[in-house]
């Protein structure tokens, strides 16, 4: 195992971080939500090298990396949605939109559970407080996509049986992915945190 993650830590760096993600606020970029949105889900189209700064979160957080053996997909009632529209909005109204130092590696730092910080840190804080709540770590991943504007961007998709949606620190709305205004790069394995897809 710790040659395998030397082997990927190695690969992001040379790699560099292609997801430059910048704090926007939740009232930010907003659109209408397509309440009609039939049921889909993100195609995976090979895989890639992770962020750098996530290999990185990964070995100072491994329980924040672990698989808790959960079902892929969820199977979204009242319940679970309104888990979901609390989560989103409790971290967008109680976090502080803040980019990293450039300073710090590569301008990129992920945190979880702080009181400020970019949007890798609110889709991390969301996915982390879904899992203390007995949410599947398999149906929670870490997405990476540019806004229309071209600034890298990072949030949480949720896979359920109504589709794949989009947790994002820009807006209070819960939308499919299809019905966002980003433009997807790529997105974590559900199994294997060291493990993305290109999209």
């Amino acid at each position: 195992m710790k040659k395998t993650f030397v082997t990927l830590l190695a690969l992001a760096f040379t790699a560099g971080n292609a997801c430059s993600a910048f704090a926007a606020g939740p009232a930010g970029f907003a659109r209408g939500l397509t309440s009609d949105s039939e049921v889909s889900y993100i195609a995976e189209k090979g895989k890639i090298v992770p962020p750098f700064a996530q290999v990185l979160f990964c070995a100072q957080n491994p329980a924040e990396c672990r698989d808790n053996n959960g079902p892929s997909v969820i199977a979204l009632t009242d319940k679970e949605m309104l888990q979901l529209k609390n989560v989103n909005n409790t971290v967008n109204h109680t976090m502080i939109g803040r980019n990293d130092s450039r300073n710090e590696l590569n301008g990129d730092v992920w945190t979880v559970n702080v009181r400020s910080g970019d949007c890798e840190d609110f889709a991390l804080t969301k996915r982390s407080r879904l899992i203390a709540m007995g949410w599947s770590s398999r149906a929670l991943r870490i997405a990476t996509a540019y806004t229309p504007s071209g600034e890298g961007h990072a949030v949480l998709v949720v896979r359920t049986d109504k589709g794949d949606l989009v947790l994002d620190n820009r807006q209070s709305s819960i939308k499919n992915w299809r019905d966002t205004d980003l433009r997807w790069d790529k997105i974590q394995s559900g199994t294997d945190p060291y493990v993305w897809y290109r999209l």
